[in-house]
């Protein structure tokens, strides 16, 4: 298994790597490129951001979350992304991070955890759903893909969110 803790600039060279991944398969994200490090820094929120490393000491998973808005009444919403290496997909993973980051959120008073999932990405929606998410709407056709098998194509994606029960809104 993996132990998880928090992301430090330091592992920025691996998880910029698992992201590149995301990029190249075409079902994490409709970006093209990586941040870099200063750019990824200053969207994430410090309290928010993730690594999953396993029993060898390599970064396998990585999540992290940016506020939704700067207006005080979104304060306590976020969208989150997360990215597992493609040799740790299907081992848990996912969940692991997923289970750290929530409980994280309901400490840093986030009531709302949102993303936006491919409808393909059948793996993600499993494990969003089985960590409490549900499916609030489809945007259909909200962009073209820049990366990967789906590039030049219109993608539809699937709003997903958890809304805490320990967290009311302020």
């Amino acid at each position: 298994m993996a132990d998880v803790r928090a992301m430090a600039e330091a592992d920025w060279p691996a998880v910029e790597r698992i992201y590149a991944q995301g990029i190249e398969d075409g079902e994490a994200t409709f970006e093209v490129t990586t941040p870099s490090w200063q750019a990824f820094d200053a969207g994430k929120l410090p309290a928010l951001r993730f690594v999953a490393v396993n029993e060898r000491g390599a970064l396998v998973g990585w999540i992290a979350a940016s506020p939704v808005s700067s207006r005080p009444a979104y304060r306590g919403v976020v969208e989150h992304s997360v990215y597992i290496d493609r040799s740790a997909r299907g081992h848990g993973i996912g969940r692991l991070l997923l289970d750290v980051f929530i409980d994280a959120a309901e400490d840093a008073r986030i009531w709302t955890i949102q993303s936006s999932i491919f409808p393909e990405n059948a793996a993600s929606l499993r494990l969003h759903e089985a960590a409490g998410f549900r499916v609030v709407g489809r945007r259909e056709r909200i962009a073209r893909s820049g990366a990967g098998p789906h590039a030049g194509c219109w993608r539809d994606t699937l709003l997903i969110e958890r809304r805490s029960a320990a967290v009311e809104p302020d």
